[in-house]
């Protein structure tokens, strides 16, 4: 089991305010030490930065924190083998091609018995479920269209694909193409959007705060996406269990999720992580 971390934002952004808690998870507040990732998006191109040590005391992990890129899109994962060895080749988040664009993906969950036919134009390098499962969804997209679908008909595609492959197990996942971020949740995911008036933030992990309004503009606006809240006194939202959202700008512009909506406990959700390997999978609620 792992846990994600994303941003998406009407203007570039730094994360690392929200960054610096959540990599503290990997291996320090909580037991995520397999390794980490972390994906910047800026205009065509992507910054992807991998390491396979936990993310707590990982040389870059501290190079993020200084570096302080700035991004309309952000994809970052700390990881808890499930499936595949600690190594580079399956450590999160993973980028293909699609349609001229980057496409970025990763996965919080376990899925068993999932064994898609191989691509024609994606293969897994490693040996995650959720590499097969970013390829499987890619090779789709790509067989069914030779260009780039309008976005209501994309959308749709994809929540198909994805309620698909949910049948297999647990399908947490953050994707994005650098202008949508698709969030889908089967049991625990979280956001907040941050806009005018900001106020103060205080992390969960760390005894560190911000006053947001010193460091924006009254146009600005950021959705957070986290597996589990990163601050302590500000009002997150949940996904339903298997909800998929699209966030632009900032802001939802999609959302499906079954009818009545059913949403799961902390410690539901973390019941659920441990009976598919995540044993040690915490709260992360105890600072250091």
């Amino acid at each position: 089991m792992c846990q994600l971390l994303g941003m998406n934002c009407n203007t570039p952004t730094d994360i690392v305010f929200s960054f610096e808690g959540f990599r503290l998870r990997g291996g320090l507040t909580d037991s995520h030490a397999d390794g980490f990732g972390i994906a910047f998006f800026e205009g065509k191109g992507v910054r992807l930065y991998h390491d396979d040590a936990p993310s707590a005391s990982s040389p870059v992990a501290d190079l993020i924190k200084t570096y302080q890129i700035k991004s309309e899109n952000v994809i970052a994962h700390i990881r808890k083998a499930t499936q595949g060895e600690t190594a580079l080749a399956n450590t999160h988040p993973f980028m293909r091609e699609l349609w001229g664009e980057y496409w970025v993906f990763a996965h919080n969950g376990n899925l068993r018995g999932f064994h898609p036919a191989v691509g024609q134009y994606y293969r897994p390098v490693g040996n995650t479920d959720s590499e097969k499962a970013f390829c499987h969804i890619l090779e789709q997209l790509r067989q069914t269209f030779d260009t780039k679908p309008d976005e209501q008909t994309l959308t749709a595609h994809i929540n198909v694909l994805v309620k698909d492959i949910r049948n297999y197990g647990l399908f947490n996942f953050l994707m994005s193409n650098g202008d949508m971020m698709f969030a889908h949740a089967t049991t625990l995911l979280h956001y907040i959007v941050r806009q005018a008036p900001f106020g103060e933030a205080v992390l969960l992990d760390d005894d560190i705060n911000i006053d947001f309004s010193a460091v924006t503009t009254p146009n600005d606006r950021v959705a957070v996406i986290a597996t589990l809240p990163l601050t302590t006194n500000e009002k997150w939202q949940q996904l339903a269990v298997n909800e998929l959202v699209c966030f632009r700008e900032g802001k939802v512009i999609y959302s499906d999720a079954p009818e009545p909506k059913q949403y799961l406990n902390i410690e539901e959700g973390l019941k659920i992580a441990r009976s598919v390997g995540a044993a040690g999978c915490s709260s992360s609620s105890n600072k250091p």
